[in-house]
């Protein structure tokens, strides 16, 4: 048995995660591309620190740096995840309005699911993959059950069960569709609400470390320096105005990812 099927049996949700994914490996050849990558990452910043240091001692850090790297990329299906999630839900409500008026102009499902998956990105290719396994003998209850098993977006999920159920009892469709959109859309503007109860304690932290304090601070640092008779080097101004750059970037990046992935 192979190091990556190993690992790859003690991640038993790995399957999954790739599936949600829509990552076309396997979990062998997931952990197998990982490792690789995490190699070459640890062996690039090695050898640059030994240019640098000239200590050869510094590869001694290699299963340390490895490690953590090969954590880090191991990590990529779980952000790739999200960020499907994030572009499911900005299309989930546009979407099911949209199968809700094919479904009320009189279009049969199969029908509905193929403009649908014509008309929407992301949401889309789900929808032409309930197509294909359709065309290809499967009942569409089944695909129906397949798709909703790697579906990433509990919103979308929830969706699909609305459609299943109202196949199997024969309930009108286009009415349960409304009720999960409107439950979808009431979630989404709570989201929302939520959003903006943090945003103004965030703009203040941002206001305060990212802009008066180091403004302040680095007044305050020139001034005493200049009293004393130090003269601060070009360097540390440099690595000072990077820091605060980073600082206002990871800001930024917090702010950005709170967002709630929807449009209203």
């Amino acid at each position: 048995m192979s190091f990556y099927k190993i690992i790859s049996r003690n991640i038993p949700e790995l399957k999954l995660k790739l599936a949600q994914a829509r990552l076309r490996d396997d979990p062998e050849q997931y952990i197998k591309k990982t490792t690789m990558t995490a190699v070459f990452l640890t062996t690039a910043l090695l050898i640059i620190a030994f240019a640098f240091t000239k200590k050869p001692n510094i590869f001694l850090l290699f299963p340390m740096v490895f490690f953590f790297a090969f954590f880090y990329f191991l990590r990529y299906v779980d952000v790739k995840i999200e960020r499907i999630k994030k572009d499911i839900n900005q299309e989930i409500i546009f979407a099911g309005r949209f199968l809700i008026i094919e479904l009320e102009s009189g279009v049969p499902l199969y029908n509905a699911f193929m403009n649908l998956g014509k008309n929407y990105q992301i949401i889309g290719s789900y929808f032409n993959e309930i197509v294909e396994k359709v065309n290809l003998g499967t009942t569409m209850e089944d695909a129906l059950n397949e798709i909703i098993a790697i579906t990433p977006s509990p919103e979308l999920r929830k969706l699909l069960w609305q459609l299943l159920n109202s196949m199997k009892t024969g309930a009108d469709v286009a009415g349960s569709l409304n009720a999960v959109i409107e439950q979808i859309v009431r979630q989404q503007q709570i989201a929302v609400k939520e959003y903006g109860r943090k945003l103004n304690p965030l703009a203040m932290f941002y206001m305060m470390m990212a802009v008066i304090v180091p403004s302040l601070g680095t007044t305050m640092l020139i001034v005493i320096a200049t009293f004393m008779g130090f003269t601060l080097p070009l360097s540390f101004l440099v690595i000072l105005a990077g820091l605060v750059g980073f600082m206002q970037f990871m800001f930024f990046a917090i702010i950005k990812s709170a967002r709630p992935p929807m449009e209203l």
